[in-house]
């Protein structure tokens, strides 16, 4: 009998070998991975703090989403659902954990939601063992992303997001051209998700934001009209409009609260992140504003305040952004862009800031309404002119030249 080992059974113990090492070195490092201590950088402008590490990446998604985990049929222990990156995610407090629906985008460029979740808000978020599932339309989805998640004075957590499809009017050959417009899901739970009809509006809305309360007994939508996908056209900002209804939510009035100016950070355009705090000073809002430059479109972020009882009246807008992308935030699919489509505020005034870099990744920022309301109340507004900045930083100057002369 001859008991000398075969040529195919070397390959089968290689491949075993293979399987087992490459099992156990991903699942040591995943682990590693969403265990790791975030660190906050204590060098900053003092407005808020960034951390050390992204909260979600790519390689935070689990293992058994991206891998078949059979050694039968999968051997090599091969990726057989890329991940390509988990950006803009909404945000929310629930059951004592803050709680992110991710945008997370495949390798076939299609965008899905996911819940990730963490005890402490910077941290150990892990993800849900399966995807958010979004009932389609009679008309489905092309690519769904970019949802907010608003805690309704009316009982609901509604999602909005924007749901795209192919432009039906494109021209022969054309298979970029798209259609955008505001989905809308609802739930009590997190896990259980009502679709209802998409907002009506006669522009496309990829940005549509619900305000947390009743206005005049109706609810409030920030919107950014838009005369094509891409490009806002004669779109003049955040808008502002009522519905009577979320289950058939028609905008017949919209007008613009936060405009467009030029030369400035949102000349191009802007949108409203999540939805606003409510604190004793007003509503806090932040929101993106777009320019373009030599490298692209430039995203970042800015905070401006509207009033208490006016939630549609701006009452404090600083100048400028309050973050840019920098470092590594700079880099990755779309490179030099921050966005942030959710926030939370804890019941001790502290606020968490999730915002994604470069659509790639997400990251936290902390604050605090205090720091927020300081910032916005106390930073000198835009005078659109470089005399105008001259004199705010002369005015600056001046007053700490008096304090070192008169201690």
């Amino acid at each position: 009998m001859n008991n000398k080992p075969q040529p195919d059974d070397f390959i089968e113990d290689r491949m075993n070998d293979l399987f087992a090492k490459r099992v156990a070195a991903m699942g040591a490092a995943h682990e590693q991975l969403i265990r790791r201590e975030n660190i906050p950088i204590l060098q900053g402008n003092g407005i808020f703090e960034r951390y050390r590490y992204p909260v979600l990446t790519a390689a935070h998604t689990p293992l058994f989403w991206r891998y078949d985990l059979s050694r039968e049929t999968n051997p090599f222990f091969m990726e057989r659902f890329g991940i390509n990156a988990t950006f803009n995610a909404g945000a929310i407090r629930f059951e004592d954990k803050y709680v992110l629906v991710v945008r997370v985008e495949g390798s076939d460029r299609k965008s899905f939601f996911a819940i990730a979740e963490s005890p402490t808000g910077v941290d150990n978020f892990v993800f849900r063992n399966h995807p958010v599932t979004i009932p389609e339309l009679d008309d489905p989805d092309v690519n769904v992303y970019d949802m907010r998640l608003t805690a309704h004075e009316d009982g609901w957590i509604y999602g909005l997001f924007c749901t795209e499809r192919k432009d039906p009017t494109a021209a022969v050959g054309d298979l970029s051209a798209a259609v955008a417009s505001a989905g809308i899901v609802r739930s009590k739970d997190l896990t259980n998700w009502e679709r209802l009809p998409d907002l009506i509006s006669k522009s496309q809305q990829r940005n549509v934001v619900l305000h947390p309360s009743f206005v005049n007994g109706k609810y409030a939508l920030y919107t950014r009209p838009q005369d094509g996908f891409i490009d806002a056209g004669s779109g003049g900002g955040i808008g502002w409009a009522l519905v009577d209804s979320m289950e058939h939510a028609i905008i017949t009035e919209e007008r613009i609260l936060n405009h467009r100016f030029y030369h400035t950070i949102k000349e191009l355009k802007n949108g409203e992140g999540p939805p606003p705090l409510k604190t004793p000073k007003g509503w806090l809002h932040l929101a993106h504003g777009v320019r373009n430059c030599a490298a692209g479109l430039r995203y970042v972020l800015y905070l401006y305040l509207t009033d208490l009882n006016q939630p549609d009246k701006i009452i404090a807008e600083p100048a400028g952004y309050l973050m840019a992308p920098q470092d590594d935030e700079r880099i990755g699919d779309v490179s030099n862009v921050l966005f942030s489509n959710g926030w939370i505020a804890d019941a001790d005034g502290k606020v968490y800031i999730y915002y994604a870099s470069s659509d790639t990744r997400m990251h936290v920022a902390v604050s605090s309404i205090d720091r927020l309301l300081d910032y916005c109340l106390h930073t000198a507004a835009d005078g659109y002119r470089s005399t105008t900045s001259v004199q705010t930083l002369m005015d600056l100057i001046n007053k700490n030249q008096q304090l070192k002369a008169h201690p």
